[in-house]
């Protein structure tokens, strides 16, 4: 499983270790993730993803995972994060015409 936020796309970084002696070692750094369920008001139910923490703050924010994934750009999502916006601009859309 990639340690990838499924929202944001946000992955590994890679830097150094610095010694006292400055001898310098590769290392990762790890994004903050945690796998939560998010709940969509236009679609009436909820979705596991794999979120960074960020990206949770980001989405109180915004005001929820609809209104997020209606103004996030495709390249940063996941497959399934597409797959739950397209579900949800769909859905909006059919509610308006209504």
């Amino acid at each position: 499983m990639s340690r990838r936020c499924e929202l944001t796309g946000v992955g590994p970084l890679v830097g150094n270790n610095v010694s006292h002696s400055n001898v310098k070692t590769k290392r990762r750094f790890l994004p903050s993730l945690r796998e939560i369920s998010l709940a969509s008001e236009a679609l009436g139910q909820s979705f596991r993803l794999k979120v960074s923490n960020a990206a949770l703050r980001t989405l109180d924010y915004k005001g929820g995972l609809d209104p997020f994934l209606v103004k996030a750009k495709d390249e940063n999502l996941s497959v399934r994060a597409q797959r739950i916006k397209r579900q949800v601009k769909a859905k909006l859309a059919s509610n308006a015409a209504a």
